[in-house]
């Protein structure tokens, strides 16, 4: 049987600006404050980030209950509700709030809107920590659906106001169905300026129906609880092409590379290139004797990190 005799890697792959940010708060504040730092949440969701950080001193905890008072407490890049932010302020923790900047952007137009006697609809997937921490923004008036057919049963108490939000890693292509059901079923509903979906995921589920049709199969490296990797896996499936997700170059199976000459790779957002160059090496140990970027998107995006944390000789922990 034939091994692989090329690698493909998608651009762009791996970490985007949300999940950068998000471990440098929590390496900072540990540099800063010192082990440990508690973290509500993984950070992101890797397998090997929150390892590394656990060994370098972080303690991830989903209760606060498990927070010590005094302790500096960082909430994951996927957004906590207010209930949460209220209690870790009424408990006095020093907080950091990694959540990305893209998802914040989602709850200050929820808020807004909310304060204009707006309800919502909900594009997302039911238990995500980002849409747990969205629709936690209000008591209630958020109406969750996860696919085309819950749009005949969402029930707000109104229509006249009434605006859709989506979580930010979805399928592009899903989404986009779906939201065409929300608006069929009710025509005055307000869309966002701009789509909810991340840049970092639109870009890398672009890359990959770039990719998907040159190549015989694809590898996603990612772990099993994040969704933008998983949507990247099914949108290579559902394009015809042969995929895996894997979340570290172990769990690779000698056997699906049977047959197959050209292996096309990618990474979901939380996905360090460490492991991306660990895969390269394994499949290459089967056979690959090149390795191919694709042509794709520079990306350039920096978020700022929150006072207290940059380091420019300020010492106050605000």
């Amino acid at each position: 049987m034939s091994s692989p005799q090329e690698i493909i890697l998608a651009e762009p792959r791996g970490f985007c600006a949300g999940v950068d940010r998000a471990i440098e708060i929590v390496e900072k504040a540990l540099a800063k404050f010192g082990r440990p730092i508690y973290v509500r949440h993984e950070i992101v969701h890797n397998t090997y980030v929150v390892n590394d950080l656990k060994s370098r001193g972080a303690i991830f905890i989903e209760e606060l209950d498990d927070v010590p008072p005094g302790a500096t407490l960082v909430f994951s890049a996927h957004g906590v509700s207010q209930a949460v932010q209220q209690e870790a302020r009424a408990r006095g923790f020093q907080i950091f709030d990694a959540t990305c900047p893209l998802v914040t952007k989602v709850h200050v137009e929820v808020a807004k809107l909310f304060k204009e006697g707006y309800e919502f609809i909900m594009i997302g997937h039911k238990g995500h920590p980002e849409v747990e921490g969205t629709m936690g923004q209000l008591e209630s008036g958020i109406h969750l659906v996860e696919d085309v057919a819950d749009v005949a049963h969402a029930q707000p108490l109104q229509t006249d106001k009434l605006a859709v939000v989506t979580q930010t890693t979805l399928s592009v292509d899903d989404a986009a169905e779906i939201l065409a059901a929300v608006k069929a079923r009710f025509p005055l509903i307000r869309s966002p300026k701009m789509q909810d979906i991340c840049y970092a995921t639109q870009n890398r589920q672009d890359a990959i129906k770039i990719m998907s049709p040159q190549v015989d199969i694809v590898i996603v490296v990612g772990s099993p609880t994040s969704s933008n990797s998983n949507r990247l896996r099914e949108l290579a499936e559902k394009l015809g092409t042969e995929a895996y997700m894997v979340d570290n170059a172990e769990e690779l199976q000698p056997a699906w590379f049977e047959g197959k000459t050209r292996v096309g790779l990618t990474a979901g957002a939380s996905a360090p290139d460490v492991l991306v160059q660990q895969v390269i090496d394994r499949i290459r140990a089967l056979g690959a004797v090149s390795v191919r970027k694709m042509d794709g998107i520079e990306e350039t995006v920096k978020f700022p990190l929150p006072k207290g944390l940059r380091m420019d000789g300020a010492v106050s922990a605000d």
